[in-house]
């Protein structure tokens, strides 16, 4: 029996139970809690160097029975050799998911993964996102082909992707979130959803990613949200509200999503406008509530002055001097004209950045091009006694909240961990949402 399961049979509040049935039921249950329910199984797709699967174990109810993690554009498999170093390899898998059979993943509770999110990343224009139809965004479908074929679907899906999923294609803003919101409902799930940024909640980093957290309706979970009201869900009883406490700025709306999964792809937002979808929301039923919200936290918080290393630095991550007029050009204002390679000018202008970065506030978000000596606009510079550096791997490591050197393996270059730091998400998101989702499986009717 699985730990819903366990907790679904021992609610009794909608059963008809003779009286000492009931209280033997009770019993075992204050039993189960003293003793801890078994943990829940978990099932990490597109695990990186296991970013979900640290953030969930460190709530200890949490246990990964199977992992897959491949990189389809590098011979070889940097991140798979991290994950396998930290966590080992018995039932990790280092093939394209869309070759392994749903028979050989093991059953499970959750199902998470950071689905690749290079169609929707802020490197490309909205204009040449190519959302579902891109060559990554297709493994959205290696997910529902798991949740399609598995008899026993998971009880609880946690996904992570960058927010500008919820406006893609430019096209059609919001169909590709549309079709999973629609895909996901059809097989049983209701699904909350949360853009939340890192730093907001006292974390080191200004990174802002969309989580996805679902509850297929064999649970008990499903059952009590599904009789709490939408607006509770979204504002207090949901998992994401109730690890990410939030505000209403704006009134909710709905997005009716009777129509097919092919009428959806074929005709949703065609005329175009901005994406009926906000920052928070709640589908169940096909319809999906949706309305705007700001974060309610008032914590302490952690800025980029307190992660930095305090031991010796390495000398290559120091900026040489006759380095710096090219980094302040990147950095700084511009407005000129520019020629493109068939000969066409064009007027050219971006802002400033703050150069170097400010050690007393969050970090800016971490991209995959933030290793290498070579100049850029984009990596982060911070001024220290000895002089301007750019960051290292372990401090790279700190703003994802991941442990010092997770990542430091013989034959993984600097340049690689700063890669896998640009791909991650921050751990300790993903543990409060963990905790968030035990708290309610321990506490059905709260």
């Amino acid at each position: 029996m699985s730990f819903d399961d366990a907790i679904d049979d021992i609610m009794l509040k909608k059963m008809s139970v003779p009286k000492k049935v009931g209280h033997f039921l009770w019993a075992l249950l204050a039993i189960c809690l003293l003793l801890g329910m078994p943990k829940l199984k978990v099932c990490e797709l597109f695990a990186g160097v296991g970013g979900f699967r640290l953030g969930l174990e460190k709530t200890n109810g949490f246990e990964v029975v199977w992992s897959n993690q491949w990189e389809p554009a590098t011979k070889t498999q940097h991140a798979s050799m991290v994950y396998e170093a930290r966590f080992g390899g018995q039932n990790h898998s280092n093939a394209n998911i869309e070759t392994v059979p749903t028979k050989d993943i093991p059953d499970h509770d959750v199902l998470v993964g950071g689905f690749p999110c290079q169609d929707y990343s802020v490197a490309t224009t909205l204009k040449n996102s190519k959302g579902l139809l891109g060559k990554k965004g297709v493994l959205w479908w290696s997910i529902h082909r798991i949740l399609e074929e598995k008899a026993n679907k998971p009880s609880y899906l946690i996904l992570e992707n960058v927010d500008r999923l919820l406006k893609s294609p430019s096209a059609q803003r919001g169909r590709d979130f549309a079709i999973m919101l629609k895909s996901l409902g059809q097989l049983g799930y209701a699904v909350e959803w949360r853009v939340i940024n890192a730093a907001e909640y006292g974390m080191p980093q200004r990174r802002r990613r969309v989580f996805l957290v679902a509850y297929h309706k064999k649970t008990a979970l499903f059952k009590h949200l599904s009789t709490q009201g939408v607006e509770s869900t979204l504002m207090k009883q949901g998992v994401l509200a109730n690890a990410f406490p939030c505000s209403r700025i704006q009134e909710k709306g709905a997005v009716d999503l009777q129509q097919s999964l092919l009428d959806i792809s074929e005709s949703f937002n065609k005329k175009g406008g901005m994406s009926p979808f906000q920052n928070s929301g709640f589908f169940i039923g096909n319809t999906a509530t949706t309305v705007k919200t700001k974060p309610v936290f008032n914590g302490p918080s952690i800025v980029l002055k307190d992660i930095l290393q305090k031991e010796q630095v390495a000398d290559e991550f120091y900026i040489d001097a006759s380095h710096l007029d090219k980094w302040q050009y990147l950095k700084g204002g511009k407005k000129e004209v520019r020629r493109t390679k068939a000969g066409f000018q064009y007027n050219y202008a971006e802002g400033a950045m703050v150069f170097p970065d400010a050690l007393d506030k969050p970090s800016r978000t971490i991209i995959t091009g933030e290793g290498g000596k070579s100049p850029s606009r984009f990596k982060h510079v911070v001024h220290t006694p000895k002089g301007l550096r750019r960051l290292t791997p372990l401090e790279l490591e700190r703003l994802n909240t991941f442990p010092d050197n997770h990542t430091q393996l013989e034959g993984i270059t600097d340049a690689k961990r700063a890669f896998f730091m640009g791909n991650a998400l921050v751990v300790d998101i993903v543990e409060k949402i963990g905790k968030s989702l035990i708290n309610h499986l321990e506490n059905p009717n709260s």
